[in-house]
Formats: C-alpha cells, sequence, structure tokens
C-alpha cells in the first residue's frame, strides 16, 4: 500500500529525463500503469505480469464515464461514491461489473451524500444481459444510428500520400422496450463472399471492436452482428480500413521570406469531395516562425487567427462545399536578425466534419428487430466523416 507514494517521485523524474514519460513505470518489482485525466493521475499498480490493456481499458472506461468531470475536488467530496465503485468494480484484482449504467442504478450520487438505503444490488448485475435492466418500457420504439468516420493521412510536400487509414464507429441511441434481439447488416465484404454477392460496393473491415452486447460466435460463424443492446447511448462496434484516400480537401502553400524583415504565406484549400456533401467547422492550421510578429490576413472566405502560444494561424471556414477553392493570405513582420538555427516546419493540419458522407463507403443494409410482441422499431442512420490526424508538408 505504501507503493504508491513513489509514483509522483518516479514520474517527476523520468520527466526530466525523457521528457514525455512513458505509461507504465517500474520501481522494483512494482509496475505503475497511469493515465492522466484533466489534471488527475489514475494509477494502477502491479506485481504480475498483468494485461495491460485491460488495466488501461479499465482505467479510461470507468471513472470517465461514471463521473462527467473528474476533478481533484470532486473525489475528495464523493471519496465514499469512489470506494463503492472500486469495491463493485474490481474483485482480488479482477475486473467484474463495469457498465456505467448498471453501477449508477446502486451507487448514486447526490453531492457529497450517499444514500444507503437503495444500496442493494439490482438483479440485473447476475442477469446473462448484465448491461441492459428489465422492464424498461417505451411508447414509441426507435433506433437512431450514427456512423461516425475519422481520417488520418499525412501527406508529403510533393503531393504524395504517406500515411492513410480510416478509423469508424458505429453508435446508437436505442429507445426499445422489452429485451428485444436486434440484427444489424453491413456491406462487408467477407459477408458477400459467403453469400456469393458481388464485391463492387462491400468494404473490408479491420481490428473490428465489438460491445460485450454482440454475440462473437454469431459473427464468427456468419458475420451476423446480433445483440440485445444497452439503453440509450452506446457504441455498438468500432473498426479500421488500410485503404488509399485521396485527401478530401488539398491544402498548397508558398512561403515567402524578404530580407528578414517579413515573411508572406499563401495557402489554397480546395474541397475534393462530391459537390452535394459540405465540410462544417473547417479549420486549417498554418505553422509560422515562432518570432513572427503584426500579422495580416485576407481570406476569400472564412476568417483567419494569429494563436502566438501555439506558432500558428487558424483559418476556420463554417461551410466549404465541395469541388469550391478558397485562399488565405498572412503577412508577419519579422526581427532583422537572422536566427543562427533554421526552425523545423511542422505540417499544416486541417480538421472538419462532412455529415451524410462516409470515405470507405460502408453502408448499413438492414436493422432487424425480433421481439415477442412484435412491434416494428424506425431505425434512422445518418453518417459522418471527420478528419482525424490530417497533415500536408508545407512547400
Amino acid at each position: 500500500m505504501a507503493e504508491i507514494e513513489h509514483f509522483m517521485a518516479l514520474l517527476l523524474q523520468r520527466e526530466e529525463e525523457e521528457g514525455a514519460p512513458a505509461p507504465l513505470l517500474s520501481r522494483g518489482r512494482v509496475h505503475f500503469l497511469w493515465i492522466k485525466h484533466a489534471n488527475l493521475y489514475l494509477v494502477a499498480a502491479t506485481k504480475k505480469n498483468a494485461n495491460a490493456s485491460l488495466v488501461y481499458a479499465f482505467l479510461y472506461k470507468v471513472f470517465s464515464e461514471y463521473f462527467k468531470e473528474l476533478e481533484e475536488e470532486s473525489v475528495r467530496d464523493n471519496f465514499v461514491i469512489v470506494y463503492e465503485l472500486l469495491d463493485e468494480l474490481m474483485d482480488f484484482g479482477f475486473p467484474q461489473t463495469t457498465d456505467s449504467k448498471i453501477l449508477q442504478e446502486y451507487i448514486t450520487q447526490e453531492g457529497n451524500k450517499l444514500d444507503t438505503g437503495k444500496s442493494r444490488v439490482p438483479a440485473t448485475v447476475t442477469n446473462a444481459v448484465s448491461w441492459r435492466s428489465e422492464g424498461i418500457r417505451y411508447k414509441k420504439n426507435e433506433v437512431f444510428i450514427d456512423v461516425v468516420e475519422s481520417v488520418n493521412l499525412l501527406v508529403s510536400a510533393s503531393g504524395g500520400v504517406l500515411l492513410s487509414e480510416v478509423v469508424g464507429t458505429i453508435k446508437l441511441k436505442v429507445f426499445l422496450s422489452g429485451m428485444p434481439e436486434l440484427r444489424l447488416g453491413l456491406n462487408d465484404r467477407v459477408l458477400f463472399e459467403l453469400t456469393g454477392r458481388g464485391k463492387n460496393k462491400s468494404v473490408e473491415l479491420e481490428d473490428v471492436k465489438f460491445h460485450q452486447c454482440v454475440r462473437l460466435s454469431r459473427f464468427d460463424n456468419d458475420r451476423t452482428i446480433s445483440f440485445v443492446p444497452p439503453d440509450g447511448d452506446f457504441e455498438l462496434m468500432s473498426y479500421r480500413l488500410n485503404t488509399q484516400v485521396k485527401p478530401l480537401i488539398w491544402i498548397e502553400s508558398v512561403i515567402e521570406k524578404f530580407s528578414h524583415s517579413r515573411v508572406e504565406i499563401l495557402v489554397k484549400a480546395k474541397g475534393q469531395f462530391k459537390k452535394q456533401s459540405v465540410a462544417n467547422g473547417v479549420e486549417i492550421a498554418v505553422p509560422v516562425p515562432s518570432d513572427a510578429d503584426s500579422p495580416k490576413f485576407k481570406t476569400s472566405v472564412g476568417s483567419a487567427k494569429y494563436l502566438p502560444e501555439r506558432n500558428v494561424v487558424i483559418w476556420t471556414i463554417k461551410s466549404f462545399p465541395g469541388g469550391k477553392e478558397h485562399l488565405m493570405r498572412a503577412h508577419f513582420g519579422l526581427p532583422s536578425v537572422e536566427k543562427e538555427e533554421d526552425e523545423g516546419r511542422p505540417p499544416i493540419s486541417v480538421r472538419f466534419e462532412i455529415p451524410y458522407f462516409t470515405v470507405s463507403g460502408i453502408q448499413v443494409r438492414y436493422m432487424k428487430i425480433v421481439e415477442k410482441s412484435g412491434y416494428q422499431a424506425l431505425p434512422w442512420v445518418r453518417y459522418i466523416t471527420r478528419s482525424g490526424d490530417y497533415q500536408l508538408r508545407t512547400t
């Protein structure tokens, strides 16, 4: 129990030596696995060769979901709840019930008071379906589906794609009565090969990860995604595709320095996606020299803002239709004395969101709902593409 007292000293020592310390620190036979959440460090200690992925998933999942805002003060005020949670979550070092919605049924948050009169564990915890309570009733049964994809892209100064991948998630919002069984169908290439269909409109999913409600045996046998869903919002699955993706917003930049007294930056952005689609909330971050001053901007659309603490110019475009081109000119003053060392040139990064559009071409083909009462739910699907780590080398 006293080993945790050495964690902060060890962390500070590693920060001085390495700059960014590793997420696993060792002292003798004790290993500290830690994450930082806001201004708090969540640490798990072990003397065994523990499953590190399980430990980190446990640290991330529980406290960030159960407490909406996790601060030092909230932990001090609710330490009784924290002890209750740890007691229910972990038995002899093994995670047990980790579903935040089920835990909230019998470990309640009311300021810094804990209602112990209703602390009886619900039967849901010991059921086969521990993630959903019984007796749920809705007047209108509905299912909403969001397919959200993030594009991670790195483009060289010459225009070549160095890194390209799509990371996607399928999120559900479920308002269904009883204990319905849902079956979701995608245009999965493996499924199409099993059923003898064509491959033209299919996608090959990699690194698929499911919510605990999905019956993995059925997916392994016939690629059917069958599950009894939790109530409300949850993430059904995530996937990754290593596919060649062209930059959805192409960036060209020209940087000119004039006798070490000023620098001019010209940035051109072009939407390389369908004309009927629109990118919302576009943010183009253009790096500038650290000693630049006296900024002046001129944009064909949107607005530009200089952030000296980050040494970047943020060009914001509220709405960017496909096929359009926009320009931004920036002018900065520079000190007359030339720096002894040339600074590295970080890449231009782009962030945006395109609703009703997916890069991979994944489609929800059907959503079947099985229930003894025979009601028909109304599924509604929305597709969204977001930029993840979307960077282009400057010329």
